[in-house]
């Protein structure tokens, strides 16, 4: 079964929009685990935007479900994750004022260092996820690494899919069968909706987890929290 993790980060931008603690970054997180996610996931950036280093180790304290923690390991990052110690930690290459994530890590260019820092995290019984585009490069020396999982970045196959879904969800399948012969687990995220979801999943049926927040949230405001949630896992129960 794939695993759905519910990503707060926008529940924390609403809340520092305003200041104050409404809505509540906590009280989210426990919902979400009582409305049925699979797993929370939140992913700190340094100017602390929307999650604060705060929220992590105060999410970490209050819910039972499966917690990730997204970044990009800079130094602050690692002794958080460290001192946090989620159950996944997944690797991202964002520049310090991404937006949002746009790119997989170039893992033949990286290779020495991300193999260190996975090495770190799996020595404290952490597992990880490496961001990774469809490339099979990046896929075989994500391999390298040493990493448990990697994590497809699905913005193109998302992007294309209404245009012609069989030309956008088969460069993922093709990653996804040589990450699953590597040996590697099989995450996925990133502009994953309720439109797009099923399909990939019916193509890509060994997938573990799929991490998914703005376009949920963004669902919840119409259709409640819950109810949402419970129509992502849908997506993922065929």
């Amino acid at each position: 079964m794939t695993k759905l993790s519910v990503n707060i980060n926008k529940i924390a931008t609403l809340r520092n929009a305003r200041g104050g603690n409404i809505p509540s970054v906590l009280n989210a997180a426990v919902n979400c685990q009582n409305f049925g996610a699979d797993g929370i996931t939140v992913h700190p950036r340094p100017d602390e935007r929307h999650i604060r280093y705060r929220d992590v180790f105060e999410i970490r304290s209050i819910i039972k479900t499966e917690f990730n923690i997204e970044g990009n390991p800079s130094d602050s990052f690692i002794d958080l994750v460290l001192s946090v110690k989620p159950d996944q930690v997944t690797l991202v290459p964002d520049r310090h004022d991404a937006i949002t994530s746009n790119a997989g890590w170039d893992t033949l260019r990286n290779r020495v260092f991300l193999t260190d820092v996975v090495s770190t995290f799996k020595k404290a019984g952490i597992r990880t996820s490496l961001f990774v585009d469809t490339k099979a490069v990046n896929i075989e020396n994500a391999v390298v690494t040493g990493t448990d999982r990697i994590e497809l970045y699905t913005e193109p196959y998302a992007s294309g899919f209404n245009v012609n879904a069989v030309e956008a969800i088969a460069p993922f399948i093709k990653a996804a069968e040589l990450a699953r012969e590597a040996g590697l687990g099989l995450n996925a995220g990133h502009d994953l909706n309720l439109d797009n979801l099923a399909y990939f999943h019916k193509n890509i049926p060994w997938l573990l987890e799929v991490s998914i927040g703005h376009a949920l949230i963004s669902d919840a405001l119409y259709l409640g929290l819950e109810n949402t949630i419970q129509m992502y896992k849908r997506q993922l129960a065929g």
